[in-house]
């Protein structure tokens, strides 16, 4: 999580005394524009529209690739909730796909679920843990799928030389308080594809239409919502972006360091990486749940077992399993072509994964022998009686 300090209180005080506080208040396009432009050189991507949050961002993204009813689109069965029902707020549907053992979206799977209605792919770079892009591209290649990757929990990191989001058709991001870069709440969707971004900028403004910035584009206008960003939002950016790298540098090294004293466990197994030389997420492995309930337990500072956060599983996302939405004729479950089922066999692999599987903080804003302490506290044995305990 990026700490907020000094500097972005002082990178305010210019937008608070102009006044120019809305997103197009600002003929030069202020703090937002200058953030855009900064993001869009760094990521490698180009166009980037800030928004008021990341869900906006994927909601934006969906919309604006023509996904609706009558469509399914491809989730992990372990991400925020915002995942899944992004597509139901475009008239889609969300089929549930398992993740494998480095917490991301399974490529295997993602073959076995898909049928004549799939539009796209969704994966999430969950927990600082990047996605297998090459083999979920190649996939989205051979079915002729969209691939919107939800980069929310992972800004900035890279899987093999290239910065997530920057791989698939679109991109969202989040900047609220507890992402790498961190606003409080915002978000952002970035793309390659002009004809995306020109919708997607009217979808997420429904008063674009009369902004005198669409001149260019030849889209036939379309309706949206209201999900723009401000400039309040756009100074701490500007700020934030400055610190990604350095901050990252730091989760790189503990990695690093941690998993270095962790691998000399003979209980817990440190969790696979898609690309474990820029990797900046750490979870361990247990053989069983009970083994996992255990060391949360005895490391409740820094640690938690991943099917304990409850927000992330599948399981209790009630409105999803049950098909619920604000009003039944608006409801995106009755226009799909066939029942998608979310039953009690639904993607048990990824349920034995987060029973077994603890998440462990790298602690980037607190010194690395403290970190590299702690780890060492964590390595342990199995002594008599089959309970857990520090080794000396």
């Amino acid at each position: 999580m990026a700490r907020v300090g000094v500097r972005e209180w002082l990178a305010l005080a210019p937008v608070m005394l102009s006044g120019k506080l809305a997103r197009y208040s600002d003929d030069t396009g202020g703090p937002l524009k200058r953030f855009e432009t900064d993001f869009c050189e760094k990521f490698g991507l180009s166009h980037a529209l800030t928004m008021c949050n990341g869900t906006a961002a994927l909601i934006s993204a969906i919309a604006a690739a023509g996904i609706g009813p009558g469509d399914e689109v491809l989730v992990p069965a372990y991400t925020w909730i915002a995942t899944a029902a992004a597509p139901l707020a475009a008239g889609a549907v969300p089929v549930l796909v398992d993740i494998d053992q480095t917490l991301t979206m399974d490529p295997a799977d993602i073959v076995r679920k898909i049928t004549p209605r799939t539009k796209a792919i969704i994966p999430v770079h969950m927990a600082n843990m990047v996605c297998d892009m090459d083999a979920i591209m190649r996939i989205a290649r051979e079915h002729n799928l969209l691939v919107i990757e939800d980069a929310c929990q992972a800004v900035g990191l890279t899987y093999k030389g290239k910065r997530t989001g920057s791989f698939g058709d679109a991109a969202a991001y989040s900047f609220n308080q507890f992402k790498n870069i961190n606003i409080g709440e915002g978000g952002a969707l970035a793309t390659n594809d002009a004809t995306l971004f020109a919708r997607a900028r009217m979808y997420h403004d429904i008063g674009a239409l009369f902004r005198g910035h669409l001149e260019f584009i030849k889209e036939p206008p379309i309706l949206g919502v209201n999900f723009k960003a401000n400039q309040i939002q756009g100074a701490m950016l500007n700020v934030q972006l400055k610190k990604l790298d350095p901050m990252i540098a730091k989760m790189r090294r503990r990695y690093d360091v941690m998993t270095d004293i962790l691998s000399h466990s003979d209980v817990l197994r440190v969790g696979p990486h898609n690309d474990v030389g820029n990797a900046a997420g750490l979870h361990v492995m247990f053989d069983t749940e009970d083994d996992a309930k255990r060391f949360a337990a005895e490391h409740k500072r820094g640690v938690y077992r991943l099917y304990d956060s409850s927000r992330h599983v599948f399981t209790n996302w009630q409105p999803i399993l049950q098909k619920r939405t604000a009003h039944p004729g608006m409801n995106p479950y009755k226009w799909a072509d066939k029942s998608v089922d979310y039953g009690g066999d639904t993607c048990t692999q990824s349920l034995d994964i987060l029973k077994r599987t603890c998440r462990i903080s790298l602690g980037e804003n607190y010194p690395l022998m403290l970190m590299a302490h702690l780890a060492k506290r964590m390595v342990q044995q199995r002594p008599a009686g089959g309970q857990l305990a520090y080794a000396t």
